[in-house]
């Protein structure tokens, strides 16, 4: 009898302790809270020289979840993309040329996706660090970049910038316009 007692004593003493670890996770995990970009109050701009001169643009269509917590930078989740179509640099017959095939074939890859791999702190107060992978046109490189997150009406709004290079994602030809560009992004969110 003080056997059987004994075993069953034992067995809801392991069952407690296998218990703290899986609460202690779903608590952690409740901790970050979800975000949702607000296209109409963000902006993705980038900066390429053509011909010498700097040329600037801007996507929009900013849609995806964002989870955040800046105590808890284990749980943070970017899976953010904008609208390829959307390209924008104020001159109709360029945009429409940087839609087609050689460009960004926007009919065959309407979205460009970024999704985070880890956040880390830098060695910057107040900057944090985005690893991730960026796909357009159906090619998925690493990414990594300092940003910065600043509470804003009860949400977050994330700033950053890299540097890429378009040949990576075989983004357009031509020898006139350089490989490299500046992608600058300012995200305001709402909390779901």
């Amino acid at each position: 009898m003080e056997l059987v007692l004994y075993k069953k004593a034992k067995d809801i003493t392991m069952k407690r302790y296998l218990l703290i670890p899986v609460l202690l996770t779903a608590w952690i995990y409740s901790s970050a809270q979800n975000y949702t970009p607000v296209d109409s109050s963000s902006s993705v701009k980038f900066k390429v020289k053509n011909l010498g001169f700097n040329v600037s643009g801007n996507f929009s269509g900013l849609q995806g979840t964002i989870t955040f917590d800046p105590n808890n930078l284990s749980a943070c989740k970017f899976d953010v993309s904008i609208g390829a179509n959307s390209v924008n640099t104020g001159i109709d017959m360029r945009d429409n040329h940087l839609r087609d095939e050689d460009y960004f074939d926007v009919k065959n890859h309407p979205r460009i996706k970024i999704v985070s791999t880890k956040i880390t702190p830098s060695t910057k107060s107040g900057v944090l660090y985005f690893f991730g992978n960026l796909t357009i046109k159906n090619t998925t490189k690493e990414v990594s970049f300092p940003f910065t997150a600043t509470q804003k009406n009860g949400a977050y709004e994330f700033t950053g910038e890299f540097k890429m290079n378009r040949r990576d994602f075989s983004v357009g030809g031509g020898s006139t316009i350089s490989d490299n560009l500046t992608v600058t992004l300012d995200v305001v969110t709402k909390r779901n």
